[in-house]
């Protein structure tokens, strides 16, 4: 209990050390203009995605974390910085950012303060790019946690993040690491900033929604995507092949079910076998189960790892070029864990008759992990597509797209670029949305009068429908 106590005396001594720098340099950059702000986080993002840089950055990443792999960290912190950049680039931040001249309203953004972000070691290399330029876009300051498996790599990024931004006249502090993380540091953290914003486990974000201090957190994924009769089958298995295998499934927008009409069911599991996939048998789908989950939770071995290394940890002997694990499965919930989250190339496969069942089958897989996240459906039907957004507790539906790199935003559609994905009260969040800067910015709305007072109509046009309901049961006036 002492050593306890005596690591969170420290812990809130070095934290409040980082706050009081942090909120120097806030305070220094609290009043810049929109285009100050603005070549700040453009010189963010060149200094860690510019070429040679990015590409030493993904190896280290992939060094330091044993996760993913080169590629999928190359795209991540070459391409995802700089579609975040561009998405937000433009944005009006500073000052005035909206009128409402109906209601004759304006909107005024301003400094939250100090933003306390949690960096998940699945995605450490662009998360800290894309949470500091939301940070310094709000004109916040930012103090990063990592996990410990990636803090090297936190701290290059930031390093460099911090340099750009005192080449420019502006204090580096705006950005800082924590080195050594713990889980006192991060916590002191989460109590002692001004707005939280977590990516990561579900424990830390539960955390940081009971820290006291005003959080945006993330619910867990658990993807599934429904294919239809009217899919053009060639694309949507090249397309579950991108989502599936990028990074090696370190994203929480990863295939982990799909969901197949009977009637195209075998046709798209040919297709997805041209793709690399790899359709395990019964004795196969138990090996990886035991390999998969110890104790009701994911192996941390298994995250993020090549298919030939899961092959050879269960003792499956992986054709090659398989790059993916097809796993057919009937039901969901705790005693089919297959159903769940599953953080690695593994991909549970259902078949369904309809529509009708796909929803079925997507709400009850989502009703154990994931509700609230995000799904997905291959179709040229816009009533199917319609039909299964509306009927689905989820926050974001991808349509004939890549899950994985497209929930995030991406350059072939309109969502915003983040690595903060809102999953509603479905999910146990406070908002649905692609977390952005708009999150971390405080608004004062300046209300003038309007041109013309607005009268109430009278009850009996105000209240027209709850009279003639009155009328309907016979009630008396008043009654």
């Amino acid at each position: 209990m002492e050593n306890t106590q005596q690591a969170e005396a420290n812990a809130a001594d070095y934290i409040a050390g980082l706050m009081a720098r942090s909120r120097a340099a806030q305070q220094q950059i609290a009043h810049y203009s929109q285009q100050q702000v603005d070549e700040l986080i453009t010189a963010m993002v060149w200094a860690v995605a510019k070429p040679g840089v990015a590409e030493d950055v993904a190896r280290f990443t992939v060094e330091e974390t044993q996760l993913g792999n080169y590629e999928g960290k190359y795209l991540k912190i070459a391409k995802k910085t700089r579609a975040t950049l561009f998405d937000i680039l433009h944005d009006k931040s500073v000052g005035v950012i909206e009128e409402d001249r109906e209601r004759n309203i304006v909107k005024i953004a301003k400094p939250v303060g100090v933003i306390g972000a949690l960096a998940p070691c699945t995605n450490p290399e662009a998360t800290p790019v894309i949470k500091s330029i939301f940070a310094v876009k709000g004109r916040n300051a930012i103090i990063i946690a990592p996990h410990p498996r990636s803090k090297l790599t936190n701290k290059m990024i930031c390093d460099r993040m911090r340099a750009a931004i005192a080449a420019l006249g502006a204090p580096e502090d705006l950005v800082i690491a924590i080195e050594q993380p713990s889980l006192e540091s991060t916590n002191e953290l989460m109590k002692q900033c001004d707005r939280i914003l977590a990516t990561g486990g579900a424990a830390m974000v539960k955390s940081a929604y009971a820290s006291g201090t005003p959080a945006l957190g993330v619910g867990a994924g658990n993807a599934v995507i429904v294919v239809d009769d009217t899919a053009d089958l060639e694309m949507a298995a090249e397309k579950i092949r991108i989502s599936k295998t990028l990074d090696l499934a370190a994203s929480c927008s990863s295939d982990n079910s799909v969901v197949a009409f009977e009637t195209i069911a075998d046709s798209l599991l040919d297709k997805l076998q041209a793709e690399g996939g790899y359709i395990c048998n019964r004795e196969e789908k138990q090996r990886l189960q035991a390999l998969i989950w110890e104790d009701g939770h994911i192996n941390s071995k298994i995250v993020a790892q090549p298919a030939s290394v899961l092959a050879a940890m269960a003792g499956i002997d992986l054709p090659e070029g398989k790059q993916f694990f097809i796993v057919p499965e009937t039901g969901a919930g705790p005693e089919h864990p297959f159903s769940g989250e599953k953080m690695s190339v593994v991909m549970a496969f259902y078949r369904v008759a309809d529509l009708d069942e796909a929803i079925a089958t997507t709400n009850a897989i989502q009703a154990y992990q994931g509700q609230g996240h995000s799904c997905g459906i291959y179709s040229r039907s816009d009533d199917n597509i319609q039909r299964y957004a509306e009927q689905t507790f989820t926050s974001r539906v991808m349509v004939n797209q890549p899950q994985a790199p497209s929930n995030s935003g991406n350059v072939w559609n309109g969502m915003r670029q983040t690595f903060s994905l809102g999953c509603g009260s479905w999910g146990g969040n406070g908002t649905n949305n692609n977390i952005s800067w708009q999150d971390l910015v405080n608004i004062t709305w300046v209300s003038r009068p309007l041109a013309q007072t607005k009268q109430l109509p009278a009850d009996e046009q105000l209240f027209a429908s709850a009279i003639a309901a009155e009328h309907a049961a016979g009630l008396a006036p008043g009654a």
